[in-house]
Order: C-alpha cells, then sequence, then structure tokens
C-alpha cells in the first residue's frame, strides 16, 4: 500500500505538471522572456529565490520532468558561474538521488525477481565497478540523465555511491550548460549549446576512464612482469599442463583454431575421471546394482537368488572399461587432432618458459605465449595418528588395490559421507562387503536437502551399509595384527574392527611442484584466479578442479572452454566463466541429481520460493520398472513459472535432470515444459508431470468459473 500510494502522489504530482502548463516555464523562449524579471526578483529576494530555485531543481530531477538543461542555464543567467553551479551541482545530485531511491523502492525487488537470474552478470559487475560504469556515463550528456537515475536503482550500486559519483560525474556538464547561461543574451537556443564539437569531447572524456583503465591494467601487468626477462619469440601458442578433462578440452580448442598447443602430463592420459573416478566407479556401480537386481528377481516376477561372481573378475571388467574409454583420451587421438604430447612433469621457470623432465630424467624447455594449468585434485587423507600404520585405500589406489583381491573386504570402513564415500559404500555393501560408514557431519551428503539425505541414508542401509553420522573419527591403531578405528559419538568412543580403510573425505587440488611459489601466484585450497580465469600472471589460467570451485568433469570441460579461449583471443576480447547453471549427480541407487537452487540455499540466501513436488510412484513407466521410489521438486518464484532449481531422486536422475537444464540456461520455464510433447511410457515423462503439478496450483481460478458459468448457460439453451 505504501508503494502504490507514493506511486499515485507522483502521477498526481507529473500530472499536475503538465496540466498547469508549467512545462512552458521551463523552455528556452520563456527563459528569454523572464530573465529580466527573473533577475529583479533575485535582487528583491536573494535567499528566496535561491532557495525556491534549489528546491525547484531538485523536484524537476527526482520527478525526470522535462527542463533540467533550461533551469541550468537559468542558473546562469540569474546566479552567475561560481554560484550556478554550487547549486545546480548539488541541487541535481540530489533530485537524481531521489529518482534513484524512488525506483528502488518501487521497481527494483520486483524486477530483480522476475529477471534475478539474467541480471546476475549486470549485479557481479555493479557490485564490483558500479562507481566506475556510473562515472563514465555521467561524463557523457549522451545519455539522458533521468534514464541513468532510474536503471542505476534497479541495480546494488550503494545509494551513498550514486550521490558522490553523480556529484563529480554531472561537474563537467554542469559547468558548460552554467557557462553558457552566463552569456543567455547571445543564446539562439539551447540546440545550440552541445555542438558536435562539444559532443564529441564529452564523448572522448568519457571514454578516458575506459582508456584509462586499459592504461592501469597494462601498467600493472608490466608491474608483474617486470622482475622476468619476456622471450623474443615463442615456440608454442599455448601449453596446458594436465590431460583430464579440462586439459584435454583446452588443448582440443586450441587445436581447433590451429594454434600450436602442447599438452604435458606426467601420470595418465584421460586424468583422474577416467583412470580413478568417474569411468570405474560407475563400471563397478553397474556390477554391484545388477547383482542387487539379481537378489531382488522375484520383485519382477523371476526367482531371486545369491549372485555367484568372483570379485577379482568385477574388478578385471572395472579395467577394461576404462581400457575401452582410454582411446578417446588417448595420446594417438589428440596427436591426430593437431596437439603436441608430452609425457612428464611439467615446471614453470618463468611466465613463459615451461620445463617438462621426463620419466628418464631428461629435461626439456619450452617457451609459450600462455599456460593453462589443469593440475586437477587428489583424494585428501586425514590426519589420523595411526593411519599410516593400519594402511588404507583412496579413491584413486583403490582399483588397483581391489583388483588383486579375490573376494571385497569382509570388513570395510568408509570415511566420509560425501557423494564419492556414498557411492563406494553402496557398491560394495551390494558386492559382499560389511560396510561402516563413519560421517563427522550430522548427515551424509549434507549439500543436499535434509530429505534427500534422509532417503540417500535409507538407501544405502537397506544395502546393507551400517551409516554412522555425527562419528569423529579419532585414531586408528593395531592390535594383536587386528586394525581398528576409534571414534567419537556424543562424548562416548566407539571402537571399529576392520579389514580395509576407504578414505573419501574429499580432495584437494594439486598445487606442489609445479613452480607456483617460486613464481609467486597465490594459491588458498586452489589457485587464486579472477573471472576470466587468469592468475597473478594474466597469460598463466587455470582450469578444472586445480581452480575450483566445483570438483566436477562436466564443470572443468565448461572452464577449459574460458580458459583456451581467453589465452589465445584475450587481446581481442575476454569472458567472463558462466557459472549461473551448474548440474550434478551422486550415482547411488536412487540416483540424486540436482541443478540450481535447494530448499536448505534460498533460505540460507533469504530468497523467496514455492515447491512443487511430482512423487515417481505415479508415474506409468516408474511402476512398470519397479523403479518408483523417489520424486522431483522444482523450486520457482512464489506465483512464476520460471526455474531457481530442480532437485531429482529417482532411476536415471541425472539423465532426467538435463531437460530443466537446458530450461535453465535459456529462461524456459515450466509452462514451456508442460506444453512439449514427451514419449509414453517413459521416466521423462515425470518432468511434465511435475510442471503439470505447478500449472494445477496456479489454474486461473477466476477465469474457470467465468468458464463455468458459461458451459452452465449452453446446457440450458434449447
Amino acid at each position: 500500500m505504501k508503494k502504490i500510494a507514493l506511486l499515485a502522489l507522483i502521477i498526481i504530482a507529473v500530472s499536475a505538471f503538465f496540466a498547469m502548463d508549467l512545462h512552458h516555464w521551463l523552455t528556452f523562449s520563456a527563459l528569454k522572456q523572464g530573465q529580466r524579471d527573473f533577475a529583479g526578483l533575485y535582487r528583491h529576494s536573494p535567499w528566496l529565490v535561491s532557495g525556491a530555485f534549489f528546491l525547484g531543481y531538485i523536484l524537476v530531477t527526482a520527478l525526470s520532468l522535462p527542463g533540467a538543461a533550461i533551469m541550468t542555464l537559468a542558473a546562469g543567467a540569474l546566479f552567475g558561474l561560481t554560484k550556478g553551479v554550487v547549486l545546480v551541482s548539488f541541487a541535481s545530485s540530489i533530485g537524481a538521488t531521489l529518482a534513484f531511491l524512488v525506483a528502488r523502492y518501487l521497481l527494483r525487488d520486483g524486477v530483480q525477481t522476475r529477471f534475478g537470474d539474467k541480471l546476475k552478470p549486470i549485479n557481479d559487475g555493479m557490485a564490483k565497478d558500479g562507481a566506475f560504469y556510473l562515472f563514465t556515463l555521467r561524463l557523457v550528456p549522451i545519455f539522458p540523465f533521468f534514464l541513468i537515475n532510474l536503471i542505476m536503482g534497479l541495480t546494488p550500486i550503494r545509494a551513498v555511491t550514486f550521490y558522490w559519483v553523480s556529484q563529480v560525474g554531472m561537474l563537467a556538464g554542469t559547468l558548460v550548460y552554467i557557462n553558457a547561461g552566463t552569456q543567455l543574451g547571445q543564446l539562439e537556443s539551447a540546440v545550440g549549446i552541445l555542438s558536435p564539437g562539444m559532443l564529441l569531447s564529452f564523448t572522448l572524456l568519457g571514454i578516458f576512464p575506459l582508456i584509462a583503465r586499459t592504461i592501469v591494467r597494462r601498467i600493472q601487468r608490466r608491474r608483474v612482469y617486470a622482475r622476468w626477462k619476456r622471450p623474443r619469440r615463442y615456440e608454442r601458442n599455448l601449453i596446458v599442463i594436465g590431460a583430464g578433462a579440462a586439459g584435454l578440452v583446452s588443448a582440443y580448442i586450441a587445436a581447433t583454431v590451429r594454434a600450436k598447443v602442447t599438452l604435458i602430463e606426467g601420470r595418465k592420459m584421460g586424468g583422474d575421471c577416467l583412470n580413478f573416478g568417474c569411468v570405474p566407479s560407475k563400471a563397478l556401480i553397474r556390477s554391484a546394482k545388477l547383482a542387487q537386481q539379481i537378489r531382488e528377481a522375484d520383485r519382477y516376477g523371476l526367482q531371486g537368488g545369491d549372485p555367484g561372481f568372483r570379485f577379482r573378475r568385477v574388478m578385471a571388467r572395472v579395467h577394461e572399461v576404462i581400457a575401452a574409454v582410454a582411446p578417446h583420451d588417448s595420446i594417438e587421438r589428440y596427436t591426430g587432432l593437431g596437439v603436441e604430447v608430452l609425457q612428464g612433469h611439467a615446471r614453470l621457470v618463468d611466465p613463459w618458459t615451461v620445463e617438462i623432465r621426463s620419466a628418464d630424467g631428461e629435461l626439456k624447455r619450452l617457451t609459450t605465449r600462455h599456460i593453462i594449468l589443469a593440475t586437477g585434485a587428489r583424494p585428501f587423507v586425514p590426519p589420523l595418528p595411526g593411519i599410516e600404520e593400519v594402511g588404507y585405500v583412496t579413491s584413486d589406489t583403490i582399483w588397483d588395490e581391489f583388483a588383486k583381491l579375490d573376494t571385497t573386504p569382509g570388513r570395510l570402513v568408509v570415511l566420509g559421507g560425501g557423494p564419492i564415500g556414498c557411492e563406494l559404500a553402496q557398491s560394495l555393501a551390494r558386492l559382499g562387503s560389511k560396510v561402516t560408514q563413519i560421517e563427522m557431519g550430522p548427515r551424509i551428503m549434507i549439500r543436499e536437502d535434509e530429505e534427500v539425505s534422509a532417503l540417500a541414508h535409507k538407501a544405502l542401509s537397506d544395502s546393507g551399509v551400517n551409516v554412522l553420522t555425527s562419528h569423529r573419527a579419532l585414531h586408528c591403531h593395531m592390535e594383536d595384527g587386528r586394525k581398528f578405528i576409534v571414534a567419537e559419538h556424543e562424548g562416548m568412543e566407539h571402537r571399529f574392527e576392520f579389514d580395509a580403510l576407504l578414505c573419501a573425505v574429499g580432495r584437494v587440488a594439486r598445487l606442489d611442484g609445479y613452480g607456483l611459489r617460486e613464481l609467486g601466484i597465490p594459491t588458498e585450497r586452489t589457485i587464486t584466479t579472477n573471472e576470466y580465469l587468469e592468475t597473478l600472471y594474466p597469460n598463466i589460467l587455470a582450469a578444472g578442479d586445480v581452480a575450483g570451485p566445483y570438483q566436477f568433469t562436466h564443470t572443468a570441460a565448461h572452464q577449459a572452454w574460458y580458459a583456451a579461449v581467453n589465452s589465445l583471443f584475450g587481446d581481442l576480447r575476454r569472458f567472463k566463466v558462466d557459472y549461473s547453471v551448474i548440474p550434478w549427480s551422486t550415482f547411488i541407487d536412487p540416483e540424486v541429481a540436482r541443478v540450481g537452487l535447494n530448499e536448505q540455499e534460498a533460505k540460507e540466501s533469504g530468497i523467496a520460493y514455492e515447491v512443487t513436488r511430482f512423487e515417481l510412484d505415479d508415474l506409468d513407466r516408474a511402476i512398470a520398472d519397479g523403479t518408483a521410489e523417489g520424486f522431483i521438486k522444482v523450486l520457482t518464484p512464489p506465483g512464476k513459472d520460471r526455474i531457481l532449481g530442480v532437485t531429482i531422486v529417482g532411476e536415471h536422475a541425472g539423465d532426467l535432470l538435463a531437460e530443466f537444464v537446458l530450461a535453465m540456461k535459456h529462461g524456459l520455464g515450466l509452462n514451456k515444459i508442460l506444453a512439449t510433447i514427451h514419449i509414453y511410457p517413459t521416466l521423462a515423462e515425470a518432468n511434465k508431470y511435475a510442471a503439470g503439478e505447478w500449472k494445477k496450483r496456479h489454474a486461473p481460478q477466476r477465469l474457470l468459473s467465468l468458464v463455468e458459468t458459461y458451459h452452465r448457460w449452453r446446457r440450458n439453451r434449447p
């Protein structure tokens, strides 16, 4: 009601301004005709006239009324240069700030709620460089100042910043108009004040900050590179260190655009995903799921039983899958694409020189214009006392270590309740291990909503995993040749015996041994980069797990595009990395997949939302397949079909999520999904039914009531 009242007051004031013909007083001809009368009034009551003019100017600019330019001329004619500049400078800035605040109060929340995802890059830019952008706009009179006031009110720039930047930025234009006003008698019209030459001067003045910024950036670059001697020529356009997802995609893009690129890998081509992560774990998950399905075959009208298998053969299949995928990431393939591939350990000697040490100790140095660091991450091993004594495996080493076993470890302890720990705990339990999963937090998969964590907990428990949350591992020890881990829970210590210990408590970026410290490149948990993935040295970029903030293969490939393009074409145009729509999936059974916000993140961020759910036990295909456990949960702004986030729990959740990822990326709402034909019977229909649930809740009840009345009328007609 307050907003409506304010809007009504503004409309009344503006209407009265035109209805009372006041706008004719703010024309050039009226100014010239009334100049003598105004001067007489000023001589008689200088303070009253000055105050009235000051308040009138504020009112005109606050209401975005036409005539501010004429009033500025009047100030010069009436008060002279000095006093006129003081009055107009402060009045215009105060009025502009009032217009800014009104636009913010009336419009910003609605605009940000409706278009927040599209405005995020603008919001981020304004939060970082808002004062700079505003100052540039204020220097150029071509841009209507009233429009700048209103648009800036929709952004997150602070009001005090808006005021002082406006005060300084509008000063040059104010001086020109006030000075022209002092010569009012010689002016024929207001149009001639800003001649083409004057407009060009102002435009150059507005461009100057941009030019100055470029110069400052170049000076900063020179300072960064000052202690290094730049090569006279470069042997490569790009060197990529690391042949995981980020490195492979970066090298591929460089070769595609005909750059001379060298890819260096010290371990295995394909990186962690192919050799230790995504590929082997999914192969193991498939075998474990099939074993579980054989046990539960009676659910499908078949005879269930114990799945007979040799664990060594299961692990052999895992390595066969790795070998089958490996050619996609092989040296031969990338050499054929035009990438030079070198095996060895790379180290930065200076910002343009990379030293490669091969396995036989041979050293080679290459110079390059740009470098992309894609060194990946490794499993984190917690510093538990006694852990080295009892021995352990990680998500990297498990594939070779367990491949030596004829059977799964009888008693397996899994440290960690994140995606890796949950996937491996469930799979190995289904393959015969007695698994105890120890998680320090209050629940597993803590980044997901509580109901999702609870469902995952149940799924793991149903598979035979003893899930222990709020248990903090204290130490490990040997006792008579037996291995134990001790964990604390609610003030009491509990001891668990095991045959094998799997550490799955997270991964840390590979930062050591690459010369980063010697070059002074800042690192924390990852390499510190800007929004263009540039490090301290703009020609050295980072992508993938080593750059963060996500540790997914698909985000590494996503970053690789930006790193490669910014490296090779950054002098022409640079691109900020877009993290607006990032999906991920945890491949337990049932799968958990998500994109965008979930409920706990929306609550923490104070974002208004409503929830639409569709339960998979109401989907024909899920019922037929016996996979009716799970749901789709969609978050939207209240009353809007724009998608803020989606969580799917169920069979093939990661595949089903793709439709929502596409919709979010391209601004398509639930109405568009509802209007799309989905094949029957498929799991993908669940997406359409979720959209239908939203539509049911937002059906136009008044219109339906009118339609009902219409049909009743039709029935009663002969």
